[in-house]
């Protein structure tokens, strides 16, 4: 019986992909960077990460130093001066050694730019700068007990109480709950008017009277990455913290970031598909049945073979997509097919891949049977996957 491996992240083999075409020195040496942070800094404390339900808050500090947070802010505001291309590259890497410990792509990739995108100068100079060393750590508070995609329905509630909001309300699923000391808060300004009711309020935690965090979240997958439930109990936040400057535009401002984020996704789907690959080619040239290698075996070779065309095309959509956000036409419809798409795919292949794993693949120890629990909640996060589906619809019923 070979060993499990539980060092280091597998690269590809045999088949090299092709070259991206949107990659440069300056991505490379970024990808190498990263690769080193997540493998030095992330991947020796998974195990205890996993057993306490989130990562040490100094990671985010960690990342901040290497500078991992906030790639595609501008300088002007602490960032990286990078574009989409600088978070898709850490994005990958992330996924591709297996580590959720933090959520980049929720802090970076959307808190960061809904900032950018509506918030005011000042609200930019006081808090990008520091989300981008790690003094900050974002979340995005959107879903409630009764409340997940259909965001009309969220009962939080911020009434104007003369220079303040009061807040009210309890949100669930909150990534980067535990550590988070500015949050991104989907709350009802008015509670008679549905969408055009919803705005967004930017939340300070620290020493902030009423606000409570809940337990960390006991979930399938993706244990290393802190989860919890928020509840705000008439806290007061000042009005300039409103996203926008105007009351009920928050419906729209979430939608205009739906693509970025759910892009994101699937990159991360994609750099997962190519992992379960990688690990599975290596356990099936060294594992013999029968007399010969696993790899030997005709069903083995077609299932990796299909697994493979599978990744292989999924990286080449999404590539398209990354091309067509940078020039600003990448629209919802078909954002929403790359989210669902991947997601779906990621996890058929990590399942075919455990499959040729055997019993070992039911066995915590082998990455592949965590990476089984940690797609799972692709096809859920960032919209389930039947909502892409009605919204892909929709365009085509137009």
């Amino acid at each position: 019986m070979s060993s499990p491996p539980v060092h280091g992240t597998p690269r590809a083999a045999g088949i090299q992909p092709a070259p991206r075409p949107w990659m440069d020195a300056d991505l490379e040496m970024l990808r190498d960077t990263a690769r080193r942070f997540f493998e030095r800094e992330c991947v020796p404390h998974e195990a205890r990460w996993t057993a306490q339900h989130h990562a040490d808050r100094q990671i985010w500090n960690k990342a901040g130093q290497a500078g991992l947070l906030c790639a595609s802010i501008p300088e002007e505001y602490g960032g990286g001066g990078g574009s989409f291309l600088h978070e898709a590259v850490i994005c990958e890497e992330q996924a591709t050694a297996m580590v959720a410990a933090f959520s980049n792509n929720v802090h970076s990739g959307i808190v960061a730019h809904y900032i950018l995108a509506y918030g005011s100068e000042a609200q930019k100079r006081r808090w990008l700068p520091r989300m981008a060393t790690g003094e900050l750590v974002a979340a995005i508070a959107m879903s409630e007990p009764g409340a997940g995609t259909d965001l009309q329905r969220i009962k939080a509630s911020a009434l104007r109480d003369g220079g303040d909001y009061l807040i009210s309300g309890s949100k669930t699923f909150i990534t980067n709950g535990h550590h988070a000391n500015l949050v991104c808060v989907a709350v009802k300004t008015d509670a008679a008017a549905g969408a055009k009711g919803v705005s967004l309020v930017m939340v300070e935690t620290d020493g902030l009277e009423g606000f409570r965090r809940g337990r960390l979240l006991e979930k399938l997958g993706q244990k290393t990455m802190d989860t919890t439930e928020l509840f705000f109990d008439q806290i007061r936040v000042p009005a300039d913290n409103l996203l926008g400057g105007e009351e009920g535009r928050g419906f729209t401002q979430l939608m205009q970031q739906l693509p970025q984020e759910r892009l994101l996704i699937a990159v991360g789907a994609v750099a997962t598909m190519h992992r379960a690959i990688a690990e599975t080619t290596d356990h099936v040239r060294q594992r013999e049945i029968f007399g010969k290698p696993l790899m030997a075996l005709q069903n083995t070779r077609f299932k990796l073979a299909e697994c493979q065309t599978q990744a292989t095309v999924a990286r080449s959509f999404v590539d398209d997509c990354i091309g067509r956000l940078l020039r600003g036409e990448l629209d919802v419809p078909t954002a929403a097919m790359a989210k669902w798409w991947t997601t779906q795919t990621n996890c058929q292949i990590v399942d075919e891949c455990l499959q040729l794993f055997g019993g070992y693949g039911y066995m915590t120890e082998y990455p592949i049977s965590r990476l089984y629990a940690d797609v799972r909640v692709g096809k859920i996060y960032g919209g389930a996957n039947e909502v892409m589906k009605e919204i892909i619809a929709r365009a085509m019923d137009r």
